[in-house]
């Protein structure tokens, strides 16, 4: 906790007074473009991945990067609709990562007793779980970077059942994305469903968007 305190005493006494002008801005109102959803894990800083600042991302966080259907409900739902409706982004990002826990903790569900909420949670990440409960001879790092990826297209098509969402895609209102961010390299790979693969955006060769109206899956 000191090591926070003292992190607000420098930004207040070193930051604040370099930038007052923007937050004194930004404290009228946010008006962020992209709505970027992704894993609860301390080593993923989405403002530093994607090099933005305060007021461009709104950010929805929780273990695995899940988006639950609309009919769940629930705050990621309120905060969907309210991203899309109210403040108006214009892109949905779901970023998952490498070596992601909630993802190996689908793998390793059976060891999950003592963590019951958590057994829950992971309990609707069906498409990573298929990929364990059918490793076609995969070793143990690629099959969870296989189930990682997956995960991320499970939610993409879990957006669409939002409303807000499936109202505004087609037309191109809205544009959905999925990436993996590498945590050992900090390459990023988006899925680009006309290759059905993730491609690196560090990549030279364009990486086409992906389409509006169809989420694919990677496999």
């Amino acid at each position: 906790m000191q090591r926070l305190i003292q992190g607000v005493r420098r930004f207040v006494r070193d930051v604040m007074p370099l930038r007052r002008s923007e937050f004194e801005e930004l404290a009228e109102g946010q008006s962020p473009s992209t709505l970027f959803i992704t894993c609860s894990d301390s080593r993923i800083v989405p403002e530093l991945i994607t090099q933005t600042g305060p007021g461009e991302l709104f950010v929805i966080r929780n273990a695995g990067n899940f988006v639950p259907p609309y009919a769940e409900g629930g705050s990621e739902a309120a905060a969907i609709e309210y991203a899309v409706l109210v403040l108006g982004v214009s892109d949905v990002v779901v970023c998952g990562h490498t070596r992601c826990g909630a993802i190996s903790a689908v793998r390793d569900r059976k060891n999950l007793g003592g963590l019951p909420a958590v057994r829950r949670w992971i309990g609707r990440a069906d498409a990573a779980r298929r990929v364990f409960d059918h490793p076609d001879g995969a070793d143990d790092e690629a099959l969870l970077l296989r189930a990682v990826e997956e995960n991320v297209g499970e939610q993409l098509r879990n957006l669409l059942t939002h409303p807000a969402v499936a109202e505004r895609v087609p037309d191109g209102r809205l544009t959905l994305c999925g990436w993996v961010f590498d945590i050992r390299t900090g390459h990023i790979s988006m899925h680009c469903a006309e290759r059905r693969e993730f491609v690196d955006l560090q990549d030279s060769t364009p990486v086409p968007g992906l389409p509006r109206q169809r989420i694919a899956s990677t496999d």
